[in-house]
């Protein structure tokens, strides 16, 4: 097709055209609304209003607009059910529920009592109108995540509650709908149920086990990104099938595939990219194309109907956002950002609409249709989307920033710790990946720069042995870049791995290091010598082993042993830290064996920082020999073990490597060796766990998971 601009005709069919002209506006809307401090959510639907069918007709909300949105749709819910911390929603859920219960009771109350007493609607019609401000739409939810306070309680409660809000309006609509059409009985309440358990069930248990297998099998990059597209479309096509809106599987296979997309790896990073380049403003520009101002000024009724509608939504929300904050002690600004995060309405508020308006239930004598849903709730709708979508911008935007700053302000002033430098060992080409992996997943997420790798080049400068070492180093580079973290590749010249290594660590001042086995050699007689009479003669770096079998997104609990008295070691508490990331990052189980002391140590921990674990008294390392032996498939090991100072461990495990050797060659393992002392100088601290001071370690979690 060539574009002929004196043919050139409004609304414009050109795809290319077309295409061109959306990508403009998702570009320009950012860069100029940035400077006037608008957020760039409500430029994309004002942008849609102006160059849609009822603005100046520039481009017809036609099919390939309505799919690229529907996708956008989809993600802002998969992307709420992915990021969202199932730990933190465990243990919060009873205030989801709570908050749920608020967030749809009261506003149904004010949309039934202006409906049924105000617009003269049946009692029918008036439930599903009262039901259109139950719902709520996380429109704003991308915008709080990059500002870090995505795990923030409210922001935890609010996305629970919204799959709560919305499925119980998608719910309302299904029975009402159906008495309307004059099928409910038994049958139909228990095809409902059953139907939308049946659901729940194949998202939740079949979508993991699904998931988890092909990760381990498929490796290809793009594969893997559109394997998520298939999920999140199968799990919306599942739940019309159900009888409930695509919205609720997208939420649903974003918790079903949580635990598989770790929050800092490079599958994550492309999910997160793709959503919030083309899906999102997709969506956000097509919702702005339903705007139709000229039909508040030709029809006094929809005014009536769209004020009523504005005040039993937003007014509903902000007294549950009240309530809420009253109830569960949350401060003013959490309270305003929970009402911020629940007063858009967009997805579930238009499929509602789109539902009644469609349903004719009689005709007026001259044969004109009477709806469920009449054309003055259709236009409020439309003016209720633009204006709740605007006080959700402005009001999200403005207390998630006050957050920030402030949980920013109090991480400054309460902590002290070393600066991270994490150093990746890297010799073997087929542990890089999953090496690079390993470090993102350890590290602080606010760390994007203190990365590096080192690969060691004998001194005769071997021309092939350079070329290899940028081959490895380059690759390195790749993976980091993927998940958006910069990694300094360096290489060393040195006729000894073990001193070129260490000549790094001191220039760097390397806190962490990390050294992978070979697929083939495992934990061979000469690795071992180089880790006892080189690497671990560093007294002040972290050393971490890691045996990696399969990728770290399909290990679904760890084991972790810590032995008597570990806690000693000087190292110990900025090692646990490193634990915590991976449990919080990739949000797989941790089952900790250890002394009572130190599981005592623990549950202080755990109330500073809840993740998903599981704690259980071991005394004896027998008994951590025999709990490795019944480690089962996608587990993997966590061993914390001694460098020097043996005389706070068992002596035995010396031995851990040759019997990790025997019972678990084709498992992850991880061996940790703490460091013993702290660096000498002017900031030297004392020893967290010699001095029983759980201040620094409350700090050191506040910060790397603010």
């Amino acid at each position: 097709m060539i574009l002929s601009l004196q043919h050139l005709s409004l609304p414009i069919e050109d795809p290319v055209l077309k295409f061109f002209l959306v990508l403009v506006i998702i570009l320009a809307a950012p860069l100029l609304l940035n400077k006037i401090k608008v957020p760039h959510l409500l430029g994309l639907i004002i942008a849609g209003a102006i160059i849609g069918p009822n603005g100046f007709n520039v481009l017809s909300r036609d099919s390939s607009i309505v799919v690229t949105g529907t996708t956008g749709l989809l993600y802002i819910m998969f992307l709420a059910g992915l990021e969202i911390d199932l730990g933190d929603f465990k243990k919060n859920k009873w205030k989801s529920l709570g908050y749920g219960g608020y967030a749809f009771i009261f506003p149904f109350v004010l949309g039934y009592l202006g409906a049924y007493y105000l617009l003269d609607f049946s009692v029918l019609t008036s439930v599903l109108f009262a039901s259109l401000f139950s719902s709520q739409t996380l429109i704003t939810y991308p915008l709080v995540s990059k500002l870090g306070i995505a795990k923030n309680k409210a922001v935890n409660i609010t996305v629970g509650g919204t799959m709560i809000t919305d499925v119980a309006t998608l719910l309302v609509l299904a029975v009402v709908v159906g008495m309307v059409q004059g099928d409910v009985n038994t049958a139909f309440w228990l095809r409902l149920g059953g139907s939308f358990v049946v659901f729940g069930l194949i998202v939740l248990l079949i979508f993991p086990i699904i998931g988890r297998w092909f990760f381990k099998k498929v490796d290809d990059k793009i594969s893997q990104y559109i394997f998520v597209l298939v999920m999140i479309y199968l799990a919306a096509l599942l739940a019309e099938l159900a009888g409930v809106e695509a919205i609720i599987g997208a939420f649903f296979a974003g918790l079903a595939l949580n635990r598989l997309i770790p929050h800092t790896s490079s599958l994550m990073n492309r999910v997160d990219f793709v959503g919030n380049a083309i899906f999102i403003p997709f969506f956000l520009i097509s919702v702005g194309m339903l705007i139709d101002f000229k039909v508040f000024f030709n029809s006094p009724d929809t005014l009536i109907a769209a004020g009523i509608m504005l005040v039993a939504s937003i007014g509903g929300k902000y007294i549950s956002s009240v309530v809420t904050q009253k109830t569960f002690r949350f401060t003013k600004d959490e309270g305003r950002l929970i009402f911020g995060l629940s007063s858009a309405s967009a997805a579930a508020t238009l499929a509602t609409v789109m539902v009644g308006y469609n349903i004719i239930i009689s005709e007026t004598e001259t044969g004109e249709p009477i709806r469920l849903l009449n054309e003055h709730v259709l236009n409020g709708s439309i003016l209720l989307i633009l204006i709740s979508c605007t006080i959700s911008s402005f009001v999200s935007m403005s207390s998630a920033q006050k957050i920030a700053d402030t949980e920013n302000d109090a991480t400054v002033a309460g902590n002290n710790h070393d600066q991270e430098n994490i150093l990746l060992a890297v010799n073997y080409e087929e542990t890089i990946e999953r090496m690079v992996n390993l470090g993102i997943l350890i590290k602080a997420h606010t760390n994007t720069e203190d990365f590096f790798a080192v690969n060691v080049i004998n001194e005769d400068k071997n021309e092939s042995s350079v070329k290899n070492a940028d081959k490895l180093l380059g690759y390195a580079t790749e993976v980091a870049a993927a998940a958006d973290v910069k990694l300094t590749a360096l290489k060393r010249f040195d006729n000894d791995a073990v001193n070129g290594v260490y000549n790094v660590i001191k220039e760097q001042q390397i806190t962490d290091l990390i050294i992978g086995l070979g697929d083939l050699k495992g934990f061979s007689s000469s690795f071992a010598h180089n880790l006892y009479s080189g690497y671990l003669q560093h007294n002040h770096v972290n050393v971490y082993v890691y045996q990696a079998r399969q990728p770290l997104s399909t290990i679904k609990r760890y084991t972790v042993i810590i032995p008597q008295n570990a806690q000693k070691d000087a190292g110990f508490f900025h090692a646990l830290v490193r634990v915590w990331n991976i449990a919080r990052n990739s949000g797989s189980t941790m089952v900790f064996y250890a002394p009572n002391a130190i599981i005592s140590i623990l549950q202080r921990i755990i109330k500073k920082s809840n993740i998903e674990a599981e704690l259980i008294i071991m005394e004896e390392w027998k008994d951590a020999e025999e709990t490795v032996t019944k480690i089962k498939s996608d587990e993997g090991l966590i061993i914390f073990m001694a460098k020097r100072g043996m005389q706070s461990y068992n002596p035995r495990m010396r031995l851990v490597p040759e019997f990790l050797n025997r019972t678990v060659p084709d498992k992850n393992y991880l061996l940790i060796y703490p460091f013993s002392e702290y660096p000498v100088d002017g900031n030297e601290r004392r020893s967290v766990g010699n001095h029983d001071d759980f201040i620094e370690i409350g700090s050191i979690i506040k910060r790397v998971f603010k």
